[in-house]
C-alpha cells in the first residue's frame, strides 16, 4: 500500500494580527510574511496573476514540496522556493521608456485579440516587464515598463509619484473660465477629476492644443474631464513623466532609463 505523505507544514507559527509571523527557530523575532505568488512577482519573474497560475499549475515548490496555494506564507531567508526546479533568483532590475503608438492596448494579452504594447518588444529578448501605469488605446506617448514592483508602486501612487505632462488637441478653443474649471475639477461617475495645471499652447479657429499636467491618473482622466466640459479629444500624447521627457524617441521605440533619470525620479 502506498503510504500517503503527511500534509506540508511550515516551520512558522500562525500569523498574528498585522500580517506578521513568528519563526519557531532562531531568535524568535517577528518576520514579514508574503504569499507565494507575491514572492515570485517581487522577484521580477512574472506578474502577480501569472505567478498565481504557475503555483496552481504545480510549477513551484517550497522546501522540496510542490505547493499549489498562491497565498502560502513565505518567510524571507527561511524557505527555499524553486520555480520549475530552479532556485528563485531575483531578476536584474530593468527600467524602460516606450513611445507607445496609438492603436495598442496596455496589457499583456487582450481578450478581444487586439494588438498590445508588448509587440514593441518583439525579438528584444527582454525579461518579464509590467507597464507602470496605463495609456488607453487611442492615446500615445511616454509609458514606463519595469520588473521592479516597488519602484512601479511608488511612481503610480499619487502621494509619491511624479507629475505627468500631456499634449492634448481638442475640438474647440477653451476660454479662461473653462481653463479654470479644468483645474477646479468636475465630478464624473462618483470621481472628482481635475488637472494640476492646464494652458493653451496654440490654437486655430476651431481647435486648440493644450498642455495638461496631472498629479494623479484615473481611468481616461483627461478625456472624461474634458468631455464633462463639452470638449472632444482629437489627440492625446503623454510627453513627460516627472523629469523624464519623451524627446526624440520614435513611435514604437524604447530605451532604458539612465542613472540620472532614475535618480531624478526617486527625488521627485
Amino acid at each position: 500500500m502506498t503510504q500517503r505523505k503527511p500534509p506540508y507544514r511550515s516551520n512558522a507559527r500562525p500569523a498574528k494580527p498585522g500580517g506578521r509571523l513568528l519563526s519557531r527557530a532562531g531568535t524568535g523575532e517577528a518576520q514579514v510574511r508574503h504569499g507565494l505568488a507575491r514572492v515570485l512577482s517581487k522577484a521580477g519573474v512574472c506578474s502577480r496573476s501569472e505567478a498565481a497560475r504557475r503555483v496552481l499549475d504545480g510549477r513551484v515548490s517550497v522546501d522540496g514540496r510542490v505547493i499549489r496555494d498562491p497565498e502560502f506564507p513565505i518567510l524571507a531567508g527561511r524557505h527555499k522556493v524553486l520555480l520549475d526546479g530552479q532556485p528563485l533568483a531575483a531578476a536584474g532590475r530593468l527600467y524602460i521608456a516606450l513611445n507607445k503608438p496609438r492603436g495598442l492596448v496596455t496589457t499583456v494579452q487582450d481578450e478581444h485579440g487586439r494588438d498590445t504594447v508588448y509587440q514593441c518588444f518583439d525579438g528584444a529578448g527582454l525579461p518579464w516587464l509590467a507597464p507602470v501605469g496605463r495609456l488607453d488605446k487611442a492615446s500615445e506617448g511616454l509609458l514606463f515598463f519595469s520588473n521592479d514592483p516597488e519602484w512601479a508602486a511608488r511612481l503610480t501612487d499619487p502621494a509619491t509619484g511624479p507629475l505627468k505632462t500631456y499634449r492634448v488637441q481638442v475640438d474647440a478653443v477653451p476660454d479662461a473660465a473653462q481653463l479654470a474649471r479644468m483645474q477646479e475639477g468636475v465630478d464624473d461617475a462618483d470621481e472628482h477629476l481635475a488637472a494640476h495645471s492646464v494652458q493653451i499652447l496654440r490654437h486655430g479657429e476651431r481647435t486648440a492644443w493644450l498642455e495638461v499636467v496631472l498629479d494623479e491618473g484615473r481611468n481616461r482622466h483627461i478625456r472624461r474631464l474634458l468631455k464633462v466640459l463639452g470638449f472632444d479629444v482629437l489627440r492625446l500624447m503623454r510627453v513627460a513623466i516627472g523629469p523624464v521627457q519623451l524627446g526624440e524617441l520614435g513611435k514604437g521605440q524604447w530605451r532604458e532609463l539612465d542613472a540620472a533619470e532614475l535618480e531624478a525620479l526617486a527625488g521627485r
